[in-house]
Formats: C-alpha cells, sequence, structure tokens
C-alpha cells in the first residue's frame, strides 16, 4: 500500500518548494503553506525547474502531476495529509513551535519530517502531544533530483515511524538513510561544515580564489565522490592491499596537522565582501535561474552515467535511478484503467516542457518519437507486455516506423495521443499513432508503425502467448471497423 497519497509542505522556500516538487512529480497532492506573498511565483519556478530536470532524466511514464493547493493557514494545509513536511527558517523557537501547530491539527498517524540541517529532533518535538510520528527528514538542494535524505529520530520517536519514512521515501524515488545517533548537522552537514571551514581559510589567507578551490574540488575529487563517497575511494587509493594499506600509509599525516579544522575563520565584512565579489566574476553574469538549470543538467548526466555502471546494473544514485524507473514503468504512469475500442485509444498525455525544446523554439524531433514510443508502450500495457513480461524474456519490437510532421508544438502545450490498429496477427501489430494539440484537438504529428513479438534471448521473432492475443482481439475487431487513416500507408516525398 502506497504510504503517501497526500502530503502537505509548510515553507515553500529553496528547501520546501523543491519538496513540493518532488511529491508532485510523484503524483501526490500537496497542500501547501507559506506566507511569503510570492510563494506561488517561487514554488511555480522551482517546479518549471524539476520538470525539465525530469524530462531529461527519465523516458519512464511518469504519474499524472499531482495538483498544488496553497493554504491560508498551517491547520488547513495538514488536515488529512499522509506526510508534513515541515521547511521553515532555521530557528528552534520557530520550528518547534511551528511543529507543535502542526502536531495539533494533523491526523495521530501522519509522518511529520523536519528539513533541519542541524537542530536535533529531540529538541524540535519537545513540546508535542504526538512526538512518536516525529523526526528529521534532511534533504538535499535540489531536492527534486537529488535523492537522498538523512532521516534523524529523536528520544521519542517510534522505530515503527522511521521504517514507514523510509519505505514512503523510497517510493517516490528518495534513498532514505537512517543515521544510528541524533547529534547536531547528522552526517552530511557535518562532513561539508569541516570541508567549507577550510575552505574559508584557503580565501582569506589568499591561497586561492573561489574559482580555482571549486576547479581542485569538480575537476578531481568532487567525480570521485559522486560514484564512491570518501572510504571507497580510499580504498581503492590503498592498491591490492586495499584500506588497512591506506590507513597505515597516510593515518600518521593526521597528527601534522595540515588544516585549520580546530581553528573557526573569522567571517568579518573584509572576507564577506572578497568571497562575494570573486563569486560574482566567477558566475560571469549568469542569473541563480540559469546556474540552477546548469546544475540540473549536469546532475542528471551523472546519474545517467550511473545508471549504466557496473555492467549495466547501475551503481549509487544510477541504480537508484534504475529501480525508481522500474516501479514506474510497472505503475503505467498515464495508463487508462479503461478503454472504448470504437474509435481510436487515447493513450498518453503530456505537456511539452522545456528540455524537448530545440533552437527553432519548439519541440525537437527526437522528442516525437519518444512520445509515440511512450503511447506503444502503453497499448502493450493494456494487453499485458509489462515490465514483468519483458524481464521474462519476450517482448514487441519496433521494426518499422514512419512519422509526419504536420504541425509546431510549443513550449508548454498539452498534447495527447491516439492509437489506431490497422491490422495484427499472431507476431504482428500494425498501427497508427497521432499527436494532438489538447486545446483543439489539431493533430500535429502521426506515426505508421509495425511492431514484431520477439523472444528476446533467441533472438528472433516468435507467436506471442494466447493471453496477449485475446487481450489484443478485442482492440484489433473494433479498430477493423473504424475507416483508414489520413496518411496511412503514405511514404516519404508523396504528395498530399
Amino acid at each position: 500500500m502506497t504510504i503517501i497519497t497526500k502530503a502537505a509542505c509548510v515553507g515553500g522556500g529553496v528547501i520546501g518548494g523543491a519538496w513540493a516538487a518532488r511529491f508532485a512529480l510523484a503524483g501526490i497532492d500537496v497542500n501547501i503553506f507559506d506566507p511569503h506573498p510570492e510563494a506561488e511565483r517561487i514554488i511555480g519556478e522551482v517546479m518549471a525547474n524539476a520538470e525539465r530536470a525530469y524530462g531529461m532524466l527519465t523516458m519512464a511514464p511518469l504519474p499524472p502531476r499531482g495538483k498544488f493547493i496553497f493554504c491560508k493557514s498551517i491547520e488547513e494545509a495538514v488536515h488529512d495529509v499522509d506526510w508534513i513536511q515541515e521547511s521553515v527558517p532555521e530557528r528552534l523557537p520557530l520550528k518547534r513551535g511551528v511543529i507543535t501547530e502542526i502536531d495539533a491539527a494533523a491526523r495521530s498517524d501522519a509522518l511529520i519530517g523536519s528539513s533541519t540541517s542541524g537542530l536535533l529532533p529531540s529538541d524540535l518535538q519537545a513540546e508535542m502531544k504526538h512526538p512518536e510520528r516525529m523526526f528529521v527528514a534532511h534533504p538535499y538542494n535540489p531536492v527534486y533530483l537529488l535523492p537522498l535524505v538523512e532521516l534523524v529520530g529523536g528520544k521519542k520517536t517510534s522505530p515503527e515511524t522511521i521504517k514507514r519514512a523510509e519505505k514512503a521515501v523510497a517510493e517516490i524515488g528518495m534513498k532514505g538513510v537512517v543515521i544510528a545517533k541524533e547529534i547536531e548537522a547528522f552526517v552530511g552537514d557535518r562532513l561539508l561544515e569541516a570541508l567549507w571551514r577550510e575552505a574559508l581559510w584557503l580565501i582569506q589567507d589568499d591561497i586561492c580564489d573561489t574559482e580555482t578551490l571549486d576547479d581542485v574540488m569538480r575537476y578531481s575529487f568532487g567525480m570521485r565522490w559522486a560514484q564512491m563517497g570518501l572510504f571507497e575511494t580510499y580504498r581503492i587509493a590503498g592498491g591490492e592491499a586495499g584500506m588497512r594499506h591506506f590507513l597505515a600509509q597516510f593515518g600518521p599525516c593526521l597528527k601534522w596537522p595540515w588544516t585549520k579544522f580546530t581553528d573557526v575563520v573569522d567571517l568579518d565584512d573584509a572576507l564577506v565582501e572578497k568571497i562575494g565579489a570573486q563569486s560574482d566574476a566567477q558566475a560571469a553574469g549568469r542569473s541563480i535561474r540559469e546556474l540552477e538549470r546548469i546544475r540540473d543538467e549536469n546532475l542528471v548526466g551523472i546519474m545517467q552515467a550511473l545508471k549504466a555502471g557496473n555492467g549495466g546494473e547501475g551503481w549509487g544514485a544510477g541504480k537508484l535511478l534504475a529501480d525508481f524507473e522500474k516501479r514506474l514503468w510497472a505503475q503505467g504512469g498515464n495508463q487508462p484503467k479503461s478503454f472504448d475500442v470504437s474509435g481510436p485509444l487515447r493513450l498518453v498525455e503530456t505537456k511539452v516542457n522545456a528540455a524537448w525544446v530545440d533552437y527553432n523554439g519548439h519541440m525537437t524531433e527526437h522528442r516525437y518519437l519518444q512520445l509515440f514510443g511512450d503511447t506503444s508502450d502503453a497499448l502493450l500495457r493494456l494487453i499485458g507486455v509489462d515490465f514483468a513480461y519483458v524481464e521474462a524474456g519476450h517482448s514487441y519490437y519496433t521494426v518499422e516506423t514512419h512519422i509526419r510532421h504536420l504541425g509546431e508544438a510549443k513550449l508548454g502545450q498539452a498534447l495527447y495521443t491516439t492509437l489506431q490498429i490497422l491490422a495484427s496477427d499472431e507476431k504482428r501489430i500494425h498501427f497508427f499513432t497521432r499527436i494532438h494539440d489538447t486545446a483543439s484537438g489539431e493533430v500535429i504529428a502521426t506515426a505508421e508503425q509495425m511492431m514484431l513479438h520477439v523472444d528476446a534471448e533467441a533472438g528472433k521473432s516468435v507467436a506471442a502467448p494466447a493471453e496477449v492475443l485475446e487481450k489484443l482481439k478485442p482492440i484489433a475487431e473494433g479498430h477493423a471497423r473504424l475507416g483508414v487513416p489520413d496518411g496511412a500507408g503514405r511514404h516519404v516525398g508523396q504528395k498530399r
């Protein structure tokens, strides 16, 4: 059973807004409370970035996007939801007060997570009536892309709550890491704080500027950390003798030491201005939104590369992405629950996002093929050819495609597809797909395609099993009564 069917976000800034986007892209409706006068605009921009990133990240069928409901009070936002994520500013009295207010208004079984970067959950739950369901759910920015969330229970948090939270975040494509003991800043931010402190000293002492420091990280160990972390990286550094050899070789360096971790840099006005000026120069005029989009594109590329690693089984965040995509394919995304064979099947609903638009300002050509492919996949799921079927060794392969581009699809335009079966037998399905503008119904593109049923291991075509053909038969019979669609049977260059 799905744990989160409806969520609430209290606080809609950088983190809260990205939590809302993560939930919505998992098909979950989100109640949002944030008193900021421009909260809807800010969260809308975060959502636009998230949709753009997901358009590049995966071709798996996403569920229908969850709705944002902006509420006028905490009480209204948290009423009758399954998960409440608190993301208000990092001040203990404020957070504790908000969490206590959430506790009073929420269902007694609702999970309450805090996005705090370092406050102890025991301190946050001190005034709650139901503290057993409250915990830290500390994510990393951007929440809609980076999968990690540190799950930290307080003294009064029940073990069952942490188990439910871990399962819930897995359902929305995240990696819940349970921290064994509560400690300020948990694990990730303690590591980041140590690195940040040393970086400030290097800038303060004019050893390097901000761009040089960032270059040292992004051209070297940052790339190693992204896929192997710290200890596994050092295990390799130890050579065939492994980690023990590495520790014996480099352990004595800790007594020198090289760093100033125990000293706190004086972050005075002069240092703030120095870092600010260097950072401005490094940005080279790029806006925050531009930098966010560049960051997201790079993160997508890293995760896709990791998905292909380890002999195609995936590695680290890439393995998590692969597993998430399997669940999406199994669920079928926008798959209709029933269908009417008196006309072409309406199978996919989508919207042109920024990742699909080319230099001409309209949907680029390979996205048309993707949309046609999503439609044929939807047909296959209707007749029982789902992910489990494919894993068992059989599938349908596309052997011929003819696409006609009749109009333009622009950024933000809503589209839907319809599919009509032209002919079928025990091995083949011959069909015609249209992409329509949702507002007008106008046909923007068509594809005539042929699929062949195959035994993937044997590498040859074979007859589909009876249970698949039985599901295909009523669709094919219904569509046989329809006229031949305009454009079917055309060849390239044929005059209209």
